[in-house]
């Protein structure tokens, strides 16, 4: 096989390598300097916030939410199904149980059934949600933008409000999303909630290698999270340490890299969208595959695209499809398997599972990368209509 195209890769064509000689030279590598300081300052002028926290990852982003929604062992926290298992586990982390939410046709949480199961599954004591059968506080709702379409914060606000429920927006593929109508115009995924986390992972938008980012309505907030991200260390001189910290703070190497990668955020989403555009018009009509959209009223980074394939019009199952194309030089990816389904979460309490199960069997991701070509584009194309039409 002479020809590869990748799923999704770093882009490193500006001043990356210079920014981490630099931080290397300076002998400035581990958890402090002045690139963490920077990218924080970047990543808050970015997104129109007072404050931004690096930290080590989006999933450490999510657990320091957590700890900061004060949820406890035994309380309930709302999640999607559909979703990457790094958007549940850190309520696990917590001793706390996920309750597991349905999809809608933007792969992101239902509201709809959010709000029904608040109805009929809950009642409210003193201005806190309880789970009637089991008694249990549902502390907090994860929401995830997924693969940069924004969730329906409208809706999902309106409810969190109506029923105390803490909001943590899991951003981690949606850094640039935005709304651009309604009430939150002009609002970025991640800023809306109470919480928003991000991930600077390989194969996100922007990378710093791992590592992410966490930010709050309350800048307060975020420095408390700064705080115990660093093991809550209380003296400069003698380590002392008042509360239970985490090693979660970023490295200055990390942040170098994502110093220079946020200077490159805007042409990386302009690519984003050009690329969006050229797969749609070649998708156009094509009957095996329909190229989804992104939620009307939002400006989306649109980082990851992804195909419905009516799977009963075509032979094989979607792992044979992804083995055709790796074998034709193609790298696709089925989306997640269900959160639900899986062995540390098949006791968990389920909501009204109907298009989750459905977008689970369906959904075919195909490269995204930034710097891919558009003749890489159009010989993916063939090949996902070569290999669906056999």
């Amino acid at each position: 096989m002479s020809r590869f195209i990748p799923l999704s890769i770093p882009n490193f064509e500006g001043n990356e390598r210079k920014y981490v000689d630099d931080a290397i030279d300076q002998g400035w590598v581990s958890t402090g300097g002045a690139y963490i300081t920077k990218l924080e300052e970047q990543m808050a002028g970015f997104l129109h916030v007072e404050k931004v926290a690096a930290c080590q990852s989006g999933t450490s982003a999510l657990h320091l939410s957590l700890l900061e929604c004060n949820v406890q062992p035994g309380d309930m926290v709302i999640v999607p199904t559909l979703t990457f298992i790094a958007a549940v586990n850190p309520v696990h982390y917590q001793f706390a149980e996920p309750v597991f939410m349905d999809c809608d046709d933007s792969l992101c949480m239902d509201p709809v059934k959010l709000r029904k199961f608040c109805e009929k599954e809950c009642h409210v004591e003193q201005k806190q949600l309880i789970h009637t059968a089991s008694g249990k506080k549902i502390k907090a709702v994860i929401v995830v933008h997924v693969f940069g379409n924004l969730a329906d914060m409208e809706s999902i606000m309106d409810i969190a409000e109506e029923y105390h429920l803490k909001v943590i927006e899991d951003a981690t593929e949606a850094l640039g999303s935005h709304y651009t109508e309604g009430r939150f115009a002009g609002k970025y995924a991640g800023t809306i909630g109470d919480f928003g986390a991000y991930s600077f992972n390989g194969n996100k938008i922007i990378t710093t290698g791992g590592g992410g980012a966490v930010t709050a309505k309350d800048a307060k907030t975020v420095a408390h999270m700064q705080y115990i991200s660093t093991q809550a260390k209380d003296d400069p001189h003698y380590y002392i340490h008042n509360e239970v910290g985490y090693n979660y703070r970023m490295t200055n190497l990390q942040a170098a890299l994502g110093v220079a990668q946020t200077e490159e955020l805007p042409e990386f989403i302009k690519r984003k969208h050009s690329n969006y555009e050229l797969y749609q018009k070649l998708f156009d009509g094509f009957e095996l595959g329909k190229l989804l959209g992104f939620r009307e009223g939002t400006y989306s980074n649109q980082w990851f695209y992804s195909l419905e394939i009516p799977m009963e019009r075509v032979n094989g199952s979607l792992r044979d499809i992804i083995t055709k194309l790796q074998e034709r030089g193609v790298q696709t990816r089925a989306i997640w398997g269900l959160i639900h389904e899986q062995l540390p979460y098949q006791n968990a309490i389920t909501y009204e599972m109907e298009k989750a199960p459905y977008y689970s069997k369906c959904i075919l991701n195909f490269p995204s990368s930034t710097q891919i070509t558009e003749d890489d584009i159009v010989y993916v194309v063939e090949q996902i209509k070569n290999v669906l039409m056999l």
